[in-house]
């Protein structure tokens, strides 16, 4: 595999660097030009800045050279995949993803095809820091993670990829949440609740699902649609029932003169049969 392969130090390959830098070294004498190095020199130069110089952008330019002057050997493959992983190490993300795509192009059969895919994930996985911030880079993290998971499911990179796959699903869901407390502290109560309706619906997976029904209980009750807000409290108690969000919304309910449980035959009501009665017609 090909982190096995990064690992490798060769003492003869560290021999020929040196000598190498040597050249460049004495008096006004420049290094050979890379066209008097054999792919498999050139590969193990590469190997060298990435690993003990920690220069990844100068690596990623070496492995790059490699494809060039040897497009066709087996070294020239191997170049690729570390080139993507040179990049990713740099921050380079735009680039990783380009060498990674590259090489599942060209090989896809290959048994390192797999960790270019995860590369390719992780190149929009590791952009993603801040729930504030565009939400594109994270739906196109969720595409390139599932894409690992369902092509690749037996390599060692599936499990991470799962990992990193349901981080990626809650960040959504914390963005839609941030968006509707938003709204609802300025009383834009439709707009609230629109927002925490996707999580229920559509991140119902996630850690934020207890909050979402909490704040419809809040929203509902603002607009006095008090069936709505009852619907989200049984909802929020039949699985929710530990959470403090239950709480805060049975309290919030008891205030009125309400009860949690099921009313009307809005999209809660939908909710409520399919989630807690199974049924889906």
């Amino acid at each position: 595999m090909v982190i096995g392969r990064m690992r490798i130090r060769a003492v003869g390959a560290i021999t020929i660097l040196a000598l190498t830098a040597s050249c460049g070294a004495i008096g006004s004498r420049r290094p050979p030009p890379l066209e008097t190095f054999s792919a498999q020199e050139i590969y193990q130069k590469a190997e060298f800045e990435l690993e003990s110089r920690r220069k990844p952008e100068e690596a990623a330019r070496l492995f790059g050279e490699v494809e060039r002057l040897y497009p066709y050997s087996e070294w020239a493959k191997r170049a690729l995949i570390m080139q993507a992983f040179a990049y990713h190490q740099d921050r380079d993300y735009e680039n990783a993803r380009v060498a990674a795509q590259r090489y599942i192009d060209f090989y896809p059969a290959d048994e390192d095809a797999a960790y270019a895919q995860y590369l390719l994930a992780l190149s929009y996985y590791d952009q993603i820091d801040l729930v504030g911030r565009d939400q594109g880079l994270t739906f196109q993290a969720l595409q390139a993670l599932r894409t690992v998971i369902e092509r690749y499911p037996d390599s060692e990179y599936a499990r991470s990829s799962i990992l990193k796959f349901d981080l990626a699903f809650d960040h959504l869901a914390a963005k839609e949440m941030e968006v509707g407390r938003y709204y609802l502290k300025r009383g834009h109560y439709t707009a609230a609740i629109n927002r925490f309706r996707v999580v229920v619906e559509d991140f119902q997976t996630t850690t934020h699902t207890p909050e979402a029904l909490y704040r419809l209980i809040e929203a509902y009750l603002s607009l006095g649609l008090d069936g709505e807000a009852q619907t989200a409290g049984a909802i929020l108690g039949y699985n929710f029932q530990g959470t403090e969000w239950y709480q805060d919304g049975f309290n919030l309910l008891k205030g009125r003169g309400l009860a949690p449980e099921p009313r009307g035959t809005g999209w809660l009501r939908t909710v409520y049969r399919q989630m807690i009665q199974g049924e889906w017609l």
